[in-house]
């Protein structure tokens, strides 16, 4: 079972997390507040060197401008880009979107976010390579080899720069779910199909922070997102900037930010805490003082995946699963017919039917990935009624 943490000094260490309120992307109180923040980290000076190549790893789910609060803010890439190519190291900015993954894709998800206007002022790198490779990792657990895209190769540092926002399926998303943008395109799909508890997924998104192990990461929560994210729901202002070694214990600082009092109820966090990667009582935090935001709308999340799973008849947990699952729910008066959702459903759930989305719940795997890419915010996730009442908050 991996261990993230290996000595008394490297947990210290891995369990910091510094905090600095920010109230806007202006360039001026950027620089300031990320000084501030990465100095309670020993300065970036202590994590990048002169002729390195940095990957700034980016929240790319796809093309939006900076205004939906779907992706990183470029200004936040802008300041720390500088930051790098002051230390004479050179600036690589890399994702892969959902969906397609090749050069006409990521030119226009580039263009749309923000990073080609900011790459080009500054002179940092894009990438554009879309081949992957396959990596061996014995000490996951629950997946022993991930298919990697290789811009990861190109890096000799990897700092991982999410987005603070609230996530449909997995209730929350920031840090370690970062770096499901280091799998390629519609290889992310196969995750999905393979493990659709969203306690397998999560511990699968965790096996892969311990495989790719960031050595910053810088969360972007100044404009963060709330409701159905992490594409269609609303941006909310929380004026922070976080920073660890650790992208597990930045994510158990982010969700007491949001409001979420109880950590074990983030999936990725109550597995984590399960398979001994992190523990509450370690975690430090400096800077500025944390002020959670009681009144966050956060998504609920499959919770009946215990249910189902336990040895109840068959017959009975077919009708539980009718009774309790959430579905999509395709609305009418915002779909454009773009195929998005047909295209990209892992488990080909989706038929078109007269230029119109409608969905086989039988052979629906509840990813929810038609919600997480629909450009045009036409994808509503509808709890049944007996939902509501079991699992309302």
């Amino acid at each position: 079972m991996p261990v993230l943490i290996l000595d008394m000094k490297e947990g210290k260490t891995m369990a910091v997390v510094s905090l600095k309120k920010c109230g806007s992307y202006e360039q001026k109180e950027l620089n300031k507040s990320l000084e501030k923040l990465l100095e309670e980290l020993g300065g970036l000076s202590s994590f990048v060197e002169k002729d390195q190549t940095v990957l700034l790893k980016v929240n790319l789910l796809m093309g939006k401008e900076p205004d939906y609060a779907v992706t990183t803010n470029p200004e936040i890439v802008r300041i720390i880009g500088r930051k790098i190519k002051e230390l004479g190291a050179e600036v690589l900015i890399a994702d892969s979107p959902g969906g397609p993954f090749n050069k006409n894709a990521l030119k226009k998800a580039y263009k749309k976010s923000g990073f080609t206007k900011i790459a080009e002022e500054e002179d940092f790198g894009l990438n554009f390579n879309t081949d992957s490779h396959k990596v061996e990792f014995k000490e996951g657990n629950i997946n022993k080899s991930f298919q990697l895209a290789d811009y990861l190769k190109k890096a000799d540092v990897i700092i991982n720069l999410p987005k603070l926002k609230t996530h449909g399926l997995t209730m929350y998303t920031g840090a370690v779910k970062n770096l499901f943008g280091c799998i390629p395109g519609v290889l992310k799909a196969e995750y999905h199909l393979r493990m659709q508890s969203v306690y397998d997924f999560s511990r699968m998104l965790n096996d892969l922070a311990l495989l790719i192990k960031p050595e910053l990461t810088i969360m972007d929560a100044i404009v963060g997102m709330e409701d159905e994210g992490p594409s269609n729901g609303t941006p909310k202002h929380f004026n922070y900037l976080l920073a660890s070694k650790s992208p597990f214990y930045l994510d158990l600082a982010a969700v007491k930010i949001i409001g979420i009092e109880e950590a074990e109820k983030v999936p990725s966090l109550k597995t984590a805490y399960e398979d001994r990667i992190i523990a509450d009582d370690d975690l430090i935090l400096k800077g500025d003082k944390l002020f959670p935001f009681a009144d966050t709308i956060i998504p609920k999340i499959e919770k009946e995946n215990n249910l189902l799973n336990t040895r109840m008849p068959d017959f009975l947990a077919d009708i539980l699963e009718k009774l309790l699952r959430p579905k999509p729910v395709f609305k009418e008066d915002k779909c454009v017919g773009c195929r998005t959702c047909y295209e990209n459903c892992p488990p080909d759930a989706i038929e078109m039917v007269d230029n119109f989305p409608e969905v086989d719940l039988s052979t629906c795997i509840r990813c929810f990935c038609c919600q997480e890419l629909c450009p045009y915010d036409a994808v509503e996730i509808k709890y049944p009624l007996l939902a509501r009442m079991f699992f309302s908050k």
